[in-house]
């Protein structure tokens, strides 16, 4: 019978009964970031009285609403039944479990949505924690703050941490900067303690965590294991589609964030810290979307920041030092992935992130770690001609092909089975073969193998 209570530090949880599972759904991982919580640190949930009943997805996210009819609009965001509300109080996360009891360590799968850090949440159509849950993994999906919301910088918030020390991020090890912006990498990095500290009761495994995440979600992957916030909690990590070794990927130094930020708050005409927290999040979601029309061609406006708190460098820095995590890697992109042009489509050349990852997984060998497991995906899914586009992998690597409108054929199932297959038993043992036969071998300078995932 499946496990449908947990009881966690804050108190306890009761979950939805499922056929060999439960889902737990949107628990508070951090209090609310409204008032002053907006652009600072999250803080600690309150504990609460009774059961919370678990039985609903949190709202998501501030963000302006795709088009159903633009390409992802129609591939991700059409589906009304899991169009969700919008607010500043998103910091939920949702746990699937196949657990019968608490203290069962299984295996955990910590999933970091994409979406340009300007949209996205954890409860997409695409996402799901059934198949896991099939193959003895538990799945945590977790909402994080977007846009303004979650990175905007200005020396305003650098002398309110300035005159609030407690607020200061802590380095492990050390006292505390000063900090503006990357609150949406502080609520992932809160999520994870949350899970590190109340897994067990769902029947996961705090000492195996593996942290995977596409696009915004993989480049947010690489930074939770380049920062010494997170200690030792992360276990494996598996980085979809953004992230590689002199890749197209990057990061934002401070001076930059503080310019847009800057640039920003003069758009708002905020005279204060104090009437920028006060304008309502919709007016200022409007803003934030004048803004990026004006700054239009300029790339990822908000994202990952060196604000030498939580990244003391860029990504590639921080590996070329050591400082990313020294834990068993899984990395890919897809055909027509970012970065690719329509003749390098037809001449079937590949781009940027194919080489990152595999530069990546050199790179690891050479500084002595393990050598990371690379794929590339190049199923065209059927319905249009858009290819392996960025993003196509996750029906698949989720099990969700039946809720795509796309047609489908058998091979599509197979794939995705294979992909689950290799997803947790990667999340297990750190090997996407499960320590089996090796057809699919490290990516070394000697034997620079990468896994082709096709029907």
């Amino acid at each position: 019978m499946a496990l449908f209570e947990a009881k966690t530090k804050y108190g306890l949880v009761r979950g939805h009964s499922m056929e060999g599972y439960t889902v737990f759904k949107g628990i508070p991982y951090a209090k609310p970031p409204l008032g002053e919580g907006r652009f600072a640190a999250p803080q600690e949930p309150d504990s609460w009285e009774g059961i919370y009943e678990a039985e609903h997805f949190g709202s998501v996210a501030m963000q302006v609403p795709l088009d159903p009819a633009s390409f992802y609009g129609k591939e991700f965001y059409q589906y009304p039944d899991y169009m969700p509300a919008r607010s500043e109080d998103c910091l939920y996360l949702n746990i699937w479990t196949p657990a019968g009891e608490a203290g069962e360590k299984l295996p955990v799968a910590f999933w970091i949505h994409g979406g340009a850090f300007l949209q996205g949440y954890s409860h997409e159509v695409e996402f799901d924690g059934e198949a896991y849950c099939r193959r003895g993994v538990v799945l945590v999906s977790i909402n994080y703050r977007l846009g303004v919301f979650g990175f905007l910088a200005h020396p305003w918030l650098e002398e309110e941490q300035a005159g609030n020390p407690e607020g200061r991020v802590p380095l492990a090890g050390q006292g505390g900067r000063r900090i503006s912006g990357n609150y949406a990498l502080l609520d992932q990095i809160a999520a994870l303690r949350w899970v590190r500290e109340n897994i067990a009761a769902f029947g996961g495994d705090p000492g195996n965590i593996t942290v995977f995440g596409q696009s915004a979600g993989c480049m947010s992957v690489q930074a939770l294991v380049s920062t010494p916030l997170t200690e030792d909690w992360i276990a494996k990590a598996i980085f979809q589609s953004a992230s590689g070794y002199k890749s197209m990927m990057g990061t934002h130094t401070m001076e930059e964030a503080k310019k847009a930020g800057e640039e920003f708050v003069e758009l708002t005409g905020a005279a204060d810290l104090e009437e920028l927290r006060a304008i309502p999040a919709g007016e200022l979601l409007e803003m934030q979307k004048a803004f990026l029309e004006r700054r239009q061609g300029m790339g990822l406006c908000f994202g990952p920041t060196i604000d030498h708190a939580i990244l003391d460098g860029d990504f590639d820095t921080l590996l070329e030092r050591g400082e990313m995590k020294d834990i068993p890697y899984m990395m890919g992109s897809t055909a027509q992935d970012l970065g690719t042009t329509p003749q390098m489509r037809e001449t079937g050349e590949r781009g940027r992130l194919y080489y990152g990852c595999v530069g990546l997984s050199h790179k690891l060998e050479e500084l002595g770690r393990r050598p990371g497991y690379v794929y590339y995906f190049t199923r065209s899914p059927l319905g249009d001609d858009a290819g392996a586009f960025h993003s196509s992998e996750l029906w698949y690597m989720f099990g969700t092909l039946e809720r795509s409108w796309r047609p489908k054929e058998e091979g599509d199932y197979a794939l995705s089975g294979r992909m689950l297959d290799a997803w947790t038993e990667f999340m297990k043992c750190g090997d996407p073969e499960g320590g089996k036969e090796r057809a699919w071998r490290p990516c070394t300078k000697e034997d620079p193998y990468v896994q082709i995932l096709d029907i």
